[in-house]
Order: structure tokens, then sequence, then C-alpha cells
């Protein structure tokens, strides 16, 4: 059976996170498209996920008109608040098959300014 680039690229990302991901942390990944942005924080352990944003979700969308880089940066700043309310400060950063550069770079800078550490 032949696998395609994209399920490779996260595949192998995804493992090398999991190896060295320690029980005290928990997984953010996140995934991209052409037009939205979500994220999830997981417990790789119990196999759940605790906490999830989106740009796709109703008070995102219906404020002003955004560029995406201002959307990622909404939406990392309302999973930090929401991550600071569960008491989640410590996480992994999965990346997934997305290049850390762009609106994935600022989703992640957006993070750390709102005391989240990876």
């Amino acid at each position: 059976m032949k696998i395609n680039t994209s399920i490779r690229k996260r595949f192998r990302v995804s493992n090398k996170v999991k190896k060295v991901a320690k029980n005290d942390r928990y997984r953010l990944s996140i995934t991209r498209s052409s037009k939205n942005i979500s994220a999830q924080i997981i417990d790789d352990i119990k196999n759940i996920t605790l906490l999830a944003a989106s740009s796709i979700e109703k008070d995102i969308r219906s404020g002003e008109k955004m560029n995406k880089t201002e959307i990622s940066k909404v939406v990392a700043e309302k999973l930090a608040k929401k991550a600071q309310e569960k008491k989640i400060t410590k996480i992994y950063f999965d990346r997934g098959i997305y290049k850390y550069h762009g609106r994935v770079k600022t989703f992640a800078e957006t993070l750390r300014k709102n005391g989240m550490e990876f």
C-alpha cells in the first residue's frame, strides 16, 4: 500500500514529538487550510482531546474582517486563555506537515506571549 507524501510527513513529525514527550506535557496539534486554522491540545496517554480552538467558531467569525495572520493570532489567544483556565502551561508543539513560518509561526509566537511553554 502506497502512502502519499502528506501522510508520511505528518506521521514522521508526530512520532518525533511523541517519542520525546513526557507525561507532564500535552501535545498541541495544529491544522491549517487555505482559509482557516484550528488547534487542539491532546493527551496522548489517554487519547483524548482536552481543548480545541478554531477560526470557524462563531465568536471569531462574527468580528470584523481580518487577514489570515490576524485570525491565527486571535485563535492562539483564545486557546491560550482556555488552557490557562485548565492550568495547562507546558505543551509540545506538533506542527504537522506545515513548515514553521507564516501563520504557523505567528500562532506559536502568540501562544508563547500568552504564557505557554514549549
